[in-house]
């Protein structure tokens, strides 16, 4: 499936005028990337119908949306790296990163027109909702930068829509095209929600334990930016007084280095054993998902998404 979308995206013409509102994006999208969100349009897609092409103009626009929102994130958090390569407003500059992001955003939706009329009707309005929460869900993010406190609960409502919605819409998405029933893509789309919740955690930990050969992007990044993570948000519950002093300390530093301050971060979360209450939510997550892909009534095999969500929350290879 992941050929599929990437013969589809390459096929479109992105050499067009201005260049400097269309060459930004084909940089983009040729960076490549797992595309996992359009394989998940396509996955839901193929538990109730074979034909796959009437499917790959929505993934299309889902993979467009999601690196539209991906643009925007780098700008606003400064990053230097994606995927291994300079960052839009790195090799550009910001004003290109923010009007190509915009054009994308445009662009996933002219992709969503190719949708048969009927489809449309109801995904639309599911896509708009969506495209609503992972903004919403980013402002989350942004805000509980300069949160002293944060618990667990707001924690994971900020991941749910910065993260989870999107993978869930993909999935309800393929499956309405399919012409699943509402109560097959209502557990879908549950499923899409548990392991975009898992999938986020793994992130928020990869940021800190990955390899950044692997990441693609520099590790620590979270740390330097203060961001409530799981592991940031558990780490300052603890009732440890002295490290949980120290670690605010360091965070608010500016005479340390950045190298020693992801260092000096890394080795509390170490103390206080945060790894192992990150891997835990992550297996939870990964239970309600399955246990929701259960109650997914399909005449085709489910266990790609399995095999697929064991891939993203590091079960499986």
């Amino acid at each position: 499936m992941q050929n599929i979308i990437q013969n589809y995206l390459s096929n479109i013409n992105w050499s067009i005028e201005p260049k400097q509102l269309y060459e930004p994006i084909g940089y983009t999208l040729e960076a490549g990337g797992k595309r996992i969100r359009p394989q998940l349009v396509l996955m839901g897609f193929a538990l109730f119908d074979t034909d796959i092409e009437k499917a790959v103009s929505a993934a299309a626009a889902i993979e467009i949306f999601h690196n539209f929102t991906l643009l925007h994130d780098d700008v606003m958090d400064n990053a230097e790296m994606r995927r291994n390569r300079p960052t839009v407003h790195k090799k550009w500059n910001e004003n290109t990163a923010i009007l190509s992001g915009d054009a994308m955003l445009i662009k996933a939706y002219q992709f969503l027109e190719k949708i048969e009329p009927d489809k449309l009707l109801k995904i639309l309005p599911l896509f708009s909702e969506t495209a609503l929460q992972v903004c919403e869900g980013q402002q989350y993010d942004m805000n509980f930068e300069q949160c002293e406190k944060l618990s667990e609960e707001e924690y994971f409502k900020m991941i749910r829509l910065k993260t989870a919605v999107l993978l869930a819409a993909s999935l309800k998405i393929g499956a309405i095209i399919g012409n699943a029933s509402d109560e097959a893509a209502h557990w879908l789309y549950e499923f899409g929600i548990a392991i975009g919740i898992a999938f986020q955690l793994r992130d928020d930990y990869l940021d800190v334990y990955g390899d950044p050969k692997v990441f693609g992007k520099k590790i620590g990044g979270d740390i330097l930016c203060k961001k409530k993570t799981f592991l940031l948000v558990n780490a300052l519950k603890t009732d440890n007084l002295w490290l949980k002093a120290e670690l605010k300390e360091i965070l608010n530093s500016t005479a340390l280095e950045d190298s020693e301050k992801i260092k000096r971060v890394t080795e509390i979360y170490n103390a206080l054993e945060i790894p192992k209450l990150c891997e835990a939510a992550i297996n939870d997550s990964m239970e309600t998902a399955l246990n929701c892909l259960q109650k997914v009534n399909s005449p085709y095999s489910k266990q790609p998404l399995t095999d697929l969500a064991e891939m993203l929350t590091g079960r499986k290879e």
